[in-house]
């Protein structure tokens, strides 16, 4: 008798679908970035002298690198908890600030493809060669406009501050965290706009994929628009969320702070063993940061087949 051959299920076909598309990313991230990371974790172990003729050499030094970042280094304890502070504030705030603006975008007027180009925007002008060509030519135009600016920001300096509002919403009796949070966001609302370009992209393309009948039927169940919001739009959009605070936790430590001194610790200082320490100690609470955001999430995420 001719044994009958065992049939893949549906789930384990998707299974190795998936496996077969991030393929290539898994061989380009064993190939170049585990080596990398490897390498980092033996710098920081040991003191690396760069040799006259060229390579380097490796003393095994153990923790002291750690400890030195930790217990001597005067600044680098601060920028790390400034950054994660920081990202801390950043992160919902663009995430939902993206969704937002997705819905708003995703509506029929005219002149939408304009102002979706114009969101997107940053994106491109925050390349390094852009980046190099508007300092030029902020510091060429330092005797017009940018004393007229100068003005302007003066003359706005001179009105009520950031700090009244704090005050008369402490009167208030709201909490201290709340109203920290609010003015920490206010003081960065161009940043939050600036990196919000892709999320938004993103977010349109989850809007637009959710189905049409969805709509429908809520509006014959008679729910209102915040209810429809609540139970159809966000639930769908919420996988998106995931791909969005990732994206954007990833982006907020690779611009920070901490980033910056452990490249100057590292080509400028000559310091490579304590500059892999602050890019282990970056990279590690980045991936925490990540695991609780997404497993969190994940709990509550529907996934529409």
């Amino acid at each position: 008798m001719r044994r009958k051959k065992k049939r893949m299920s549906l789930t384990t076909k998707r299974s190795i679908t998936g496996y077969l598309f991030i393929l290539p990313w898994l061989i380009g991230f064993i190939w170049f970035y585990a080596r990398s990371l490897f390498m980092s974790v033996q710098f920081s172990l040991c003191e690396l002298t760069v040799n006259p003729g060229g390579g380097y050499t490796l003393d095994f030094t153990g923790l002291e690198n750690y400890i030195y970042a930790f217990r001597v280094h005067g600044t680098f304890k601060q920028i790390l908890t400034t950054s994660i502070g920081n990202m801390l504030i950043d992160v919902p705030l663009i995430t939902f600030f993206s969704l937002f603006m997705a819905i708003l975008l995703n509506r029929k007027f005219k002149g939408r493809t304009l102002v979706r180009a114009i969101f997107f925007l940053p994106v491109i002008l925050n390349s390094g060669a852009i980046l190099d060509a508007m300092e030029l030519a902020r510091t060429m135009m330092s005797g017009g406009i940018s004393s007229a600016s100068a003005e302007m920001a003066a003359a706005s300096s001179s009105g009520m501050s950031i700090q009244y509002y704090i005050q008369m919403f402490s009167s208030l009796g709201l909490p201290d965290v709340i109203i920290e949070y609010v003015a920490g966001a206010v003081s960065r609302i161009s940043d939050i706009i600036n990196a919000s370009g892709v999320q938004i992209i993103i977010f349109i393309a989850a809007l637009q994929s959710i189905p049409g009948s969805m709509y429908e039927v809520a509006r014959i169940e008679g729910a209102t628009a915040y209810e429809t919001f609540w139970k159809v739009t966000f639930p769908m959009v919420l996988p998106h969320i995931i791909t969005n605070v990732v994206y954007t936790v990833v982006d907020s430590f690779a611009d920070s702070e901490v980033v910056e001194l452990a490249y100057e610790t590292a080509f400028s200082n000559n310091n490579y063993g304590l500059s892999s320490v602050m890019s282990l100690t970056s990279t590690v609470l980045t991936c925490l940061i990540l695991v609780i955001i997404c497993r969190f999430i994940q709990k509550r995420t529907f996934y529409y087949n």
